[in-house]
């Protein structure tokens, strides 16, 4: 079975971000359902989005705490969630959405 997994690295520290929580949602005609929720791991990963779900042919949605993930370590942020849509074409395939986070800024890119 094919996955959708996360890692988050937090550039202001250099450091894997730990303890992010995650929101997975599929879009369901004009509605996003919600999937899952979880919470990244001490190497700031996420491996298991999908749960025991089955991967489908859809569009996507990733939601990162990021406002919850800063204040927890003392500081603020620009942006306080990251949310990142994407669409899976190939359940076959394993997706994998990296985020690289920082107080003012984030991006992500199509992982393998």
């Amino acid at each position: 079975m094919s996955a959708i997994t996360t890692h988050v690295l937090d550039l202001s520290s250099g450091l894997p971000a730990a303890g992010v929580d995650v929101t997975l949602e599929i879009l369901d005609g004009d509605d996003w359902k919600s999937l899952s929720m979880g919470r990244t791991d001490a190497d700031g990963r996420l491996e298991k989005l999908l749960g025991s779900r089955a991967l489908e042919v859809a569009t996507y949605r990733i939601t990162f705490a990021t406002g919850d993930y800063f204040a927890a370590r003392g500081g603020t942020c620009f942006y306080p969630r990251a949310t990142i849509e994407f669409i899976v074409t190939d359940a076959a395939r394993h997706h994998h959405v990296p985020l690289l986070l920082s107080p003012y800024g984030f991006s992500t890119y199509r992982g393998s």
